[in-house]
Protein backbone atom coordinates (compact mmCIF):
# COMPACT_ATOMS: atom_id res chain seq x y z
CA UNK A 1 0.00 0.00 0.00
CA UNK A 2 2.54 2.32 0.78
CA UNK A 3 4.75 1.74 -2.68
CA UNK A 4 1.63 1.87 -4.19
CA UNK A 5 0.88 5.63 -2.84
CA UNK A 6 4.33 6.76 -3.63
CA UNK A 7 4.35 5.80 -7.46
CA UNK A 8 0.42 7.88 -7.35
CA UNK A 9 2.51 10.24 -5.34
CA UNK A 10 5.50 10.61 -7.76
CA UNK A 11 3.10 10.36 -11.12
CA UNK A 12 0.98 13.30 -9.69
CA UNK A 13 4.02 15.31 -9.21
CA UNK A 14 5.76 14.08 -12.88
CA UNK A 15 4.53 17.20 -14.34
CA UNK A 16 6.15 19.46 -11.52
CA UNK A 17 9.65 17.17 -11.83
CA UNK A 18 9.61 17.49 -15.97
CA UNK A 19 9.38 21.13 -15.52
CA UNK A 20 12.13 21.09 -12.74
CA UNK A 21 14.13 18.82 -14.56
CA UNK A 22 14.37 20.49 -17.86
CA UNK A 23 15.89 23.87 -16.56
CA UNK A 24 19.53 24.29 -18.28
CA UNK A 25 21.70 23.63 -15.25
CA UNK A 26 20.55 19.89 -14.63
CA UNK A 27 20.06 19.36 -19.02
CA UNK A 28 23.92 20.31 -18.81
CA UNK A 29 24.72 18.81 -15.61
CA UNK A 30 23.38 15.30 -16.85
CA UNK A 31 24.96 15.68 -20.19
CA UNK A 32 28.52 16.35 -18.44
CA UNK A 33 27.76 13.40 -16.26
CA UNK A 34 26.74 10.61 -19.31
CA UNK A 35 29.58 12.42 -21.70
CA UNK A 36 32.11 9.76 -20.90
CA UNK A 37 29.41 6.38 -21.45
CA UNK A 38 28.08 8.36 -24.44
CA UNK A 39 31.84 8.65 -25.93
CA UNK A 40 32.18 4.96 -24.92
CA UNK A 41 29.33 3.58 -26.26
CA UNK A 42 28.61 5.66 -29.41
CA UNK A 43 29.41 4.06 -32.62
CA UNK A 44 31.49 5.90 -35.31
CA UNK A 45 33.76 7.11 -32.14
CA UNK A 46 34.19 4.28 -29.53
CA UNK A 47 35.91 2.31 -33.01
CA UNK A 48 39.20 4.88 -32.68
CA UNK A 49 39.42 4.90 -28.51
CA UNK A 50 42.04 2.35 -27.14
CA UNK A 51 40.57 -0.32 -25.31
CA UNK A 52 42.94 -2.98 -22.69
CA UNK A 53 40.14 -5.49 -23.34
CA UNK A 54 41.49 -8.85 -24.13
CA UNK A 55 38.77 -8.99 -27.04
CA UNK A 56 40.13 -5.73 -28.43
CA UNK A 57 36.14 -4.56 -28.57
CA UNK A 58 36.83 -0.82 -28.01
CA UNK A 59 33.02 -0.38 -27.94
CA UNK A 60 32.73 -1.42 -24.12
CA UNK A 61 34.34 -1.06 -20.86
CA UNK A 62 37.67 -3.00 -19.69
CA UNK A 63 38.35 -3.92 -16.32
CA UNK A 64 39.71 -1.04 -14.83
CA UNK A 65 36.52 1.35 -16.33
CA UNK A 66 34.02 -1.24 -14.47
CA UNK A 67 36.26 -0.85 -11.61
CA UNK A 68 36.08 2.83 -11.00
CA UNK A 69 32.68 3.08 -12.36
CA UNK A 70 32.10 0.82 -8.98
CA UNK A 71 33.92 2.78 -6.86
CA UNK A 72 31.76 5.60 -7.74
CA UNK A 73 28.52 4.56 -7.13
CA UNK A 74 29.77 2.79 -3.91
CA UNK A 75 30.59 6.78 -3.15
CA UNK A 76 27.12 7.99 -4.48
CA UNK A 77 25.12 5.88 -1.89
CA UNK A 78 27.47 6.83 0.88
CA UNK A 79 27.12 10.61 0.32
CA UNK A 80 23.57 10.01 -0.11
CA UNK A 81 22.85 8.57 2.88
CA UNK A 82 22.96 11.82 4.16
CA UNK A 83 21.48 13.90 1.83
CA UNK A 84 18.00 15.23 2.57
CA UNK A 85 16.50 16.28 -0.47
CA UNK A 86 16.45 15.72 -3.85
CA UNK A 87 18.79 18.69 -5.30
CA UNK A 88 20.91 17.45 -2.95
CA UNK A 89 20.95 13.42 -4.06
CA UNK A 90 21.22 14.94 -7.50
CA UNK A 91 24.15 17.19 -6.82
CA UNK A 92 26.11 14.19 -5.23
CA UNK A 93 25.54 12.09 -8.50
CA UNK A 94 26.51 15.01 -10.75
CA UNK A 95 29.89 15.61 -8.60
CA UNK A 96 31.03 12.61 -8.16
CA UNK A 97 30.21 11.34 -11.79
CA UNK A 98 31.98 14.46 -13.26
CA UNK A 99 35.11 13.44 -11.31
CA UNK A 100 34.95 9.88 -12.28
CA UNK A 101 34.92 11.67 -15.71
CA UNK A 102 37.86 13.08 -15.51
CA UNK A 103 39.70 10.22 -14.06
CA UNK A 104 38.44 7.77 -16.91
CA UNK A 105 38.85 10.49 -19.97
CA UNK A 106 42.63 11.31 -18.73
CA UNK A 107 43.19 7.74 -18.64
CA UNK A 108 41.99 6.93 -22.23
CA UNK A 109 43.34 10.14 -23.61
CA UNK A 110 45.32 12.68 -22.07
CA UNK A 111 43.90 15.09 -24.72
CA UNK A 112 40.27 14.27 -24.34
CA UNK A 113 40.88 14.71 -20.43
CA UNK A 114 42.37 18.17 -20.57
CA UNK A 115 39.37 18.80 -23.12
CA UNK A 116 36.61 17.84 -20.46
CA UNK A 117 38.83 19.47 -17.21
CA UNK A 118 38.31 22.69 -19.62
CA UNK A 119 34.25 22.06 -20.21
CA UNK A 120 33.71 21.06 -16.58
CA UNK A 121 36.05 24.45 -15.01
CA UNK A 122 33.60 26.07 -17.87
CA UNK A 123 30.67 24.89 -16.72
CA UNK A 124 31.20 25.47 -13.03
CA UNK A 125 32.33 29.28 -13.51
CA UNK A 126 29.11 30.15 -16.00
CA UNK A 127 26.30 27.94 -14.73
CA UNK A 128 24.71 27.83 -11.11
CA UNK A 129 21.95 26.06 -9.73
CA UNK A 130 18.54 27.28 -9.95
CA UNK A 131 17.44 28.94 -7.00
CA UNK A 132 14.43 28.49 -5.34
CA UNK A 133 11.13 30.43 -6.23
CA UNK A 134 8.81 28.26 -4.86
CA UNK A 135 5.91 29.90 -2.10
CA UNK A 136 7.06 30.54 1.27
CA UNK A 137 6.10 33.15 4.36
CA UNK A 138 9.85 34.68 4.70
CA UNK A 139 10.84 38.17 5.04
CA UNK A 140 14.28 38.91 4.07
CA UNK A 141 16.51 41.38 5.18
CA UNK A 142 19.14 43.64 4.87
CA UNK A 143 21.84 45.06 7.38
CA UNK A 144 20.31 47.82 9.00
CA UNK A 145 15.97 45.88 8.54
CA UNK A 146 17.31 42.69 10.33
CA UNK A 147 17.67 44.45 13.78
CA UNK A 148 14.84 47.07 13.49
CA UNK A 149 12.26 43.98 12.63
CA UNK A 150 14.00 41.92 15.35
CA UNK A 151 13.39 44.81 18.21
CA UNK A 152 10.04 46.43 16.38
CA UNK A 153 8.20 43.97 18.80
CA UNK A 154 9.86 42.04 21.07
CA UNK A 155 6.90 39.48 21.96
CA UNK A 156 7.55 38.20 18.14
CA UNK A 157 9.83 35.02 18.38
CA UNK A 158 12.09 34.88 14.88
CA UNK A 159 13.71 32.08 13.12
CA UNK A 160 16.37 33.81 10.60
CA UNK A 161 18.41 32.05 8.19
CA UNK A 162 21.64 33.28 7.49
CA UNK A 163 23.26 32.45 3.88
CA UNK A 164 24.78 32.41 1.06
CA UNK A 165 23.47 32.28 -2.83
CA UNK A 166 27.13 30.48 -3.92
CA UNK A 167 26.73 27.56 -1.16
CA UNK A 168 24.88 24.34 -2.81
CA UNK A 169 23.76 23.66 1.14
CA UNK A 170 21.94 27.01 1.58
CA UNK A 171 20.12 25.95 -2.03
CA UNK A 172 19.38 22.56 -1.26
CA UNK A 173 17.97 23.79 2.13
CA UNK A 174 15.94 26.49 0.68
CA UNK A 175 13.04 24.09 0.13
CA UNK A 176 12.98 22.99 2.95
CA UNK A 177 13.39 26.47 5.24
CA UNK A 178 10.18 27.58 2.58
CA UNK A 179 7.98 24.60 4.05
CA UNK A 180 8.70 25.65 7.28
CA UNK A 181 7.59 28.60 6.89
CA UNK A 182 4.31 27.59 5.45
CA UNK A 183 3.69 25.43 8.23
CA UNK A 184 4.65 27.63 11.36
CA UNK A 185 4.47 30.99 10.41
CA UNK A 186 1.97 32.97 12.39
CA UNK A 187 1.45 36.43 14.34
CA UNK A 188 3.93 35.54 16.61
CA UNK A 189 6.37 33.33 15.23
CA UNK A 190 8.16 34.72 12.09
CA UNK A 191 10.86 33.23 9.85
CA UNK A 192 13.22 35.54 7.78
CA UNK A 193 16.23 35.06 5.77
CA UNK A 194 19.80 37.51 5.13
CA UNK A 195 22.00 37.17 2.33
CA UNK A 196 25.33 37.21 3.88
CA UNK A 197 27.06 37.22 0.71
CA UNK A 198 25.47 40.67 -0.05
CA UNK A 199 25.79 41.83 3.79
CA UNK A 200 28.99 41.74 5.04
CA UNK A 201 28.49 43.73 8.31
CA UNK A 202 26.00 41.11 9.42
CA UNK A 203 28.12 37.84 9.04
CA UNK A 204 30.55 39.68 11.48
CA UNK A 205 27.99 40.72 13.93
CA UNK A 206 26.26 37.50 14.53
CA UNK A 207 29.72 35.73 14.12
CA UNK A 208 28.42 33.58 10.90
CA UNK A 209 31.70 32.59 8.68
CA UNK A 210 31.46 33.37 4.84
CA UNK A 211 34.97 31.59 4.15
CA UNK A 212 34.42 29.15 0.87
CA UNK A 213 35.20 26.30 3.12
CA UNK A 214 33.03 27.05 6.38
CA UNK A 215 30.52 25.10 7.59
CA UNK A 216 28.49 27.63 9.23
CA UNK A 217 26.12 28.05 5.90
CA UNK A 218 23.30 27.85 6.06
CA UNK A 219 23.19 29.30 9.58
CA UNK A 220 19.70 29.20 11.68
CA UNK A 221 19.27 31.38 14.95
CA UNK A 222 16.31 31.64 16.82
CA UNK A 223 15.35 34.89 18.23
CA UNK A 224 13.24 35.45 21.33
CA UNK A 225 12.76 39.24 22.82
CA UNK A 226 14.95 41.07 20.44
CA UNK A 227 17.78 38.28 21.43
CA UNK A 228 19.77 35.23 20.57
CA UNK A 229 18.48 33.13 22.20
CA UNK A 230 19.20 29.29 20.25
CA UNK A 231 21.46 28.35 16.95
CA UNK A 232 22.21 25.71 14.73
CA UNK A 233 24.95 24.67 13.85
CA UNK A 234 27.08 25.33 17.10
CA UNK A 235 30.52 26.58 17.26
CA UNK A 236 32.55 24.83 19.30
CA UNK A 237 35.51 26.62 21.98
CA UNK A 238 37.67 26.62 18.55
CA UNK A 239 35.29 28.26 16.44
CA UNK A 240 34.57 25.37 14.44
CA UNK A 241 30.89 24.89 13.37
CA UNK A 242 29.82 21.21 14.53
CA UNK A 243 28.26 19.02 12.30
CA UNK A 244 24.08 19.12 12.25
CA UNK A 245 21.73 17.91 9.81
CA UNK A 246 19.66 20.30 8.59
CA UNK A 247 16.75 18.01 8.03
CA UNK A 248 12.71 19.32 8.78
CA UNK A 249 12.58 16.79 11.44
CA UNK A 250 15.69 18.23 13.36
CA UNK A 251 15.10 21.65 13.07
CA UNK A 252 11.52 21.24 14.59
CA UNK A 253 13.00 19.36 17.34
CA UNK A 254 15.53 21.28 18.44
CA UNK A 255 14.15 24.61 17.76
CA UNK A 256 10.49 23.22 19.71
CA UNK A 257 8.52 25.05 16.71
CA UNK A 258 5.42 22.65 17.98
CA UNK A 259 5.57 24.15 21.00
CA UNK A 260 6.46 27.81 20.23
CA UNK A 261 3.82 27.70 17.24
CA UNK A 262 0.53 26.73 19.61
CA UNK A 263 2.03 29.22 22.29
CA UNK A 264 1.78 32.39 19.84
CA UNK A 265 -1.19 31.29 18.37
CA UNK A 266 -2.89 31.40 21.54
CA UNK A 267 -1.89 35.02 22.11
CA UNK A 268 -2.90 35.72 18.89
CA UNK A 269 -5.93 34.34 19.70
CA UNK A 270 -6.54 36.36 22.52
CA UNK A 271 -5.18 39.23 20.71
CA UNK A 272 -7.86 39.02 18.47
CA UNK A 273 -10.49 38.93 20.91
CA UNK A 274 -9.91 42.51 21.88
CA UNK A 275 -9.45 44.84 25.20
CA UNK A 276 -12.48 43.31 26.75
CA UNK A 277 -11.04 39.95 27.43
CA UNK A 278 -8.33 41.68 29.63
CA UNK A 279 -10.66 42.50 32.64
CA UNK A 280 -12.86 39.04 32.72
CA UNK A 281 -12.52 37.19 35.88
CA UNK A 282 -10.55 34.30 36.48
CA UNK A 283 -12.50 30.96 37.58
CA UNK A 284 -11.32 31.45 40.57
CA UNK A 285 -12.83 34.81 40.93
CA UNK A 286 -15.80 33.95 39.91
CA UNK A 287 -16.37 30.98 42.64
CA UNK A 288 -15.63 33.53 44.99
CA UNK A 289 -18.35 34.96 44.20
CA UNK A 290 -21.22 32.58 43.94
CA UNK A 291 -19.37 31.74 47.42
CA UNK A 292 -20.37 35.10 49.20
CA UNK A 293 -23.62 36.29 47.40
CA UNK A 294 -24.55 38.05 50.77
CA UNK A 295 -21.39 40.15 50.43
CA UNK A 296 -22.02 41.32 47.40
CA UNK A 297 -25.84 42.58 48.56
CA UNK A 298 -24.57 44.31 51.39
CA UNK A 299 -22.02 46.25 49.55
CA UNK A 300 -24.48 47.25 47.17
CA UNK A 301 -26.68 48.41 49.57
CA UNK A 302 -24.39 50.54 51.58
CA UNK A 303 -23.55 52.18 48.01
CA UNK A 304 -27.33 53.06 47.69
CA UNK A 305 -27.42 54.61 51.03
CA UNK A 306 -24.50 56.58 51.00
CA UNK A 307 -25.69 58.17 46.77
CA UNK A 308 -29.05 59.25 48.88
Amino acid sequence: MALLTALVAFVYHLPQVYKWLLKPYYLASTFMALVFLLVRKCPGICENLPSQREDGNSCDFDWREVEILMFLSAIVMMKNRRAITLEQHLGNIFLFSKVASVILFFRLDVRMGLLYLTLCIVFLMTCKPPLYMGPEYVKYFNDKTIDEEIMKDQRVSWLVEFFANWSPECQSFASVYADLSLKYNCEGLKFGKVDVGRYGEVCKKYKVSTSPMTKQLPSLILFQGGREVQRRPQIDKKGRAVSWKFSEENIIREFNLNELYQKHKKLSKNKDQGPETQFEKTPEEGAAEQENPEEEEEESETETKKDK
